[in-house]
C-alpha cells in the first residue's frame, strides 16, 4: 500500500465518522498551545515542528462538518434571522419583503 492510498483511506474513514462533542475545540486548543510552545522554544527544529503541527491542528479545527465552518454558518443564519439581513430596506429604514 502506498503512502498516498493510505492517506486517502484515512481521510475517507475520517469523513464518514461522527464528530465527537467539543472535538474541534480541543484540537483548536492543542494547536494554539503548540504555537505558543513554538514561540518559546530555543531550537529552530523544535520551533518549525511545533509551529507546523500547531498550524495544521488549527486548520483541522477550522475545517470539516463539525468545525468552525459549521459554527460560522449557524451564526450567520441566526444573525440573518435576528436582524433580517436578507431583506432590503426602504427609505424609512423598515424592511420590505421584495421577491
Amino acid at each position: 500500500m502506498s503512502w498516498e492510498s493510505t492517506i486517502n483511506e484515512f481521510r475517507r474513514v475520517d469523513a464518514q465518522r461522527e464528530d465527537y462533542p467539543g472535538e474541534h475545540l480541543v484540537v483548536l486548543g492543542v494547536g494554539v498551545l503548540l504555537l505558543l510552545a513554538a514561540g518559546r522554544s530555543r531550537s529552530l527544529v523544535a520551533r518549525l515542528a511545533a509551529g507546523a503541527a500547531g498550524g495544521a491542528l488549527i486548520g483541522r479545527a477550522a475545517s470539516g462538518t463539525g468545525g468552525i465552518s459549521k459554527l460560522t454558518r449557524q451564526l450567520q443564519h441566526t444573525l440573518e434571522k435576528q436582524f433580517n439581513l436578507g431583506c432590503p430596506r426602504n427609505a424609512t429604514g423598515h424592511g420590505t419583503d421584495v421577491k
